[in-house]
């Protein structure tokens, strides 16, 4: 999906001033708040996850300064400015308490936001979430891959990894895609794409957690996914077999059902 050519189902994007520029998000669905956090690459998404949220809640979906429509903020650096930005961002729309869940990058800020105020999260979805250091299985560097390698380690189906690199992307998609990159590296270059000190405080996030690891992610290791869960009081870990990193994409139905029952439970 491009930010010109969205479906008519899709909800219409907000803006919302925030720092010293604008945040784009859209909002849409009735029931309890879910603050939905996206992957650098889920920017302006909306797909049968969100879809599956709105039916049972009231889905805030924002892209991260320097994402998808969201103007860049320069002011902020790192994924604790992120939680204050949120944080922020669920203060200006009157919200005391909402689910979260954050998939992949967006789990790492999930992760931070819950453990920063933990009065804030009833309740908390990490999914195939990056942040923490794991030395002995890193996080695979996503900017030293071409296309194919990126389209392997994202999927796991071959059928899926053929799909998407015979698309043809348009100007306005690799625009995006190379603006969202760089986002990404402002907030996780160095140390990359993980909080040395997180691990160590995650004791503090008190929301019910489900923690997703896919069962065949080249680029988060499964033991990532362990950790969090082993960190985190009575987190349930669930393994989502035979799909890759964007196992929200590629087993749609299977990961939309795991987050509807633990936040409806």
């Amino acid at each position: 999906m491009t930010v010109t050519d969205v479906d008519p189902a899709t909800p219409p994007v907000q803006r919302r001033a925030a720092g010293s520029g604008e945040i784009a998000y859209r909002r849409a669905g009735q029931g309890r708040p879910v603050l939905l956090l996206h992957s650098a690459g889920g920017a302006n998404e909306w797909g049968p996850l969100q879809l599956g949220l709105t039916g049972t809640a009231d889905l805030i979906a924002p892209d991260h300064p320097g994402f998808g429509l969201s103007d860049d903020l320069p002011e902020l650096h790192t994924v604790d400015d992120l939680v204050y930005h949120y944080l922020d961002l669920l203060d200006g729309l009157g919200l005391a308490q909402v689910d979260v869940v954050g998939v992949s990058f967006g789990g790492w800020v999930a992760a931070e936001l819950a453990m920063h105020s933990p009065e804030r999260v009833r309740r908390l979805v990490l999914g195939a979430a990056v942040g923490l250091r794991v030395p002995e299985a890193p996080i695979a560097d996503l900017f030293l891959m071409n296309p194919p390698q990126l389209m392997r380690a994202l999927f796991h189906d071959d059928a899926l990894v053929s799909a998407a690199l015979a698309a043809e992307p348009t100007a306005d998609q690799i625009l995006a895609t190379y603006r969202d990159l760089g986002a990404l590296a402002r907030f996780g270059w160095h140390p990359f794409l993980n909080d040395p000190k997180l691990e160590r405080r995650l004791h503090r996030i008190t929301a019910p957690t489900l923690v997703l690891a896919a069962g065949e992610d080249r680029l988060v290791p499964r033991v990532h996914a362990e950790r969090y869960a082993a960190a985190i009081p009575d987190a349930r870990l669930r393994v989502v077999p035979d799909c890759g990193h964007a196992m929200h994409g590629e087993k749609p139905a299977e990961v939309t059902a795991a987050v509807l029952e633990h936040l409806g439970s």
